[in-house]
């Protein structure tokens, strides 16, 4: 059967097994692949009403039929499973170059159970997999771990795609939005997977294969993508996101009123053009970074060059995390926002939920319901409250349980902002009503890739305030 391998690798990990198993050519028609193929796995093999931190609980990471190819954008891998921050169906996704090397181990899908009694690591390649020792990796941070695990298990072999996903503190520490990393700067970032690797004690997944997908019509897959390629690479959005990336989105959602600001209380700050794509362009070194397969390049390799954290290098901010620390915890300065997004990869935590908690700790302590004092702009207070929640620490020990323990505790409830006990977007549903049928419908709470409706409402496909047919 053309597309897949047809073959299925399930592993536990308290037993430090694993089997590969045939995959039917009905079932991968049924369920062609990535999301289909995983939630299929998931709905027949995870026990009905299992705790999202017990061993019982499954993780699965699949690629699609596309992966591997010269399909642009095929180069993503998902993780799925039960989420330990909504309690319902999880799926989380990232790109980078790691999904690639997924899918050169030549499974369609790998399964993993069961949880070790020790941190370990494991190496996945197409005969199986190999269970490694990992004591001397936990408790490191994500970086350090990934390089670490790099330099043990690669291979000079020749052809081999390699590469490495990790946690890092807050999953260790089964913070419940802790993401799974990878490529240093790309994340599983949403529903909290990080929590699940760490209640398995499992640091982190090395892969490393030669294995190709095989293509229905090769060459007319390649003619195919030469002329997406060569139709779309000028086009007017590829060129504005490969210019200013997804920070360029600070402009245009403040100019439609709906840039969430001081938790959700207002849809414009003041101070926005501090915090841009312009702001970030003109005071750090910024130069494109592309996903393999892609040529859109959207992601930005960051260098700060000015004031206490000259030097500082990453990918990133994306304006997810602009807006949940610059609009929601009102910090202004693009260096800081810079600061806290590589914090927050290092330890291992989804920006979005962890900007959105910061801001709603800020409101509880405004309202003398938290137990610590922070207001808006407060960088160091914010940082160390973000250590706090990813070591289980003081007030963030609270906030590691997510937005609707903190909502219960602190008699706020009808502040809190979610769906499903997961955070949204920066796109708010009262001014483009679009994002708040998405949210309400999406699979997994508030997510703005389900449907991206936000895009349809700004370009004027159809009226933000309509309401009636909007489905």
């Amino acid at each position: 059967m053309q597309g897949f391998y047809q073959r299925l690798l399930r592993l536990d990990l308290g037993s430090r097994s694993f089997a590969i198993e045939p995959l039917a050519p009905e079932i991968l028609r049924r369920f062609p692949g990535g999301k289909g193929l995983a939630t299929w796995l998931l709905y027949r093999h995870n026990p009905v009403g299992v705790d999202p931190l017990s061993p019982a609980n499954l993780l699965v990471f699949a690629t699609g039929p596309a992966t591997g190819s010269r399909i642009w954008g095929s180069c993503r891998y998902g993780v799925f499973s039960k989420s330990p921050q909504t309690g319902i169906y999880s799926e989380s996704y990232a790109g980078g170059r790691v999904p690639e090397a997924i899918d050169a181990c030549g499974f369609d899908a790998i399964i993993i159970g069961g949880a070790a009694a020790e941190p370990l690591v494991l190496r996945v390649h197409p005969e199986g997999v190999d269970f490694l020792p990992a004591a001397d990796l936990w408790g490191l941070d994500t970086y350090a771990t990934e390089g670490r695990l790099r330099a043990r298990c690669a291979d000079d072999a020749p052809g081999r795609r390699q590469g490495a996903v990790v946690i890092g503190p807050a999953g260790e520490n089964l913070v419940r939005f802790a993401v799974i990393e990878n490529d240093y700067w790309r994340s599983a970032g949403r529903t909290g997977l990080g929590a699940v690797m760490g209640a398995k004690k499992l640091k982190g997944i090395f892969f490393s294969g030669d294995r190709r997908r095989p293509l229905a019509d090769p060459e007319g897959t390649a003619a195919w993508s030469k002329k997406l390629a060569r139709e779309n690479r000028d086009q007017a959005g590829v060129l504005a996101y490969k210019k200013m990336g997804t920070p360029m989105m600070v402009k245009i959602m403040n100019q439609a009123g709906a840039f969430p600001s001081r938790y959700w209380s207002r849809g414009t700050d003041d101070q926005w053009p501090q915090i841009s794509a312009e702001a970030l362009h003109r005071q750090c070194d910024v130069k494109p970074h592309a996903c393999r397969q892609c040529f859109m390049a959207c992601g930005r390799l960051t260098t700060v060059r000015h004031g206490r954290h000259a030097g500082l290098r990453l990918e990133g901010p994306e304006y997810e995390t602009i807006y949940a620390f610059g609009g929601l915890c009102g910090i202004h300065s693009i260096e800081e926002i810079a600061w806290l997004n590589d914090l927050c990869d290092r330890l291992g935590m989804d920006t979005i939920s962890a900007g959105n908690l910061c801001a709603f700790t800020i409101e509880a302590s405004r309202r003398g319901r938290a137990d610590c004092r922070l207001d808006y702009g407060d960088v160091d207070g914010i940082a160390a409250l973000l250590r706090g929640m990813a070591a289980r620490e003081g007030v963030g020990a609270l906030l590691a349980e997510g937005i609707r323990a903190a909502a219960r505790q602190w008699q706020l409830e009808d502040l809190a902002i979610h769906v499903k006990g997961l955070e949204p977007a920066g796109y708010d549903p009262r001014v483009l009503k679009g994002m708040g049928l998405a949210y309400a419908t999406s699979d997994r709470g508030a997510c703005h890739l389900r449907t991206t409706f936000y895009k349809a409402e700004l370009s004027g496909m159809i009226d933000p305030e309509q309401t009636a047919g909007k489905a």
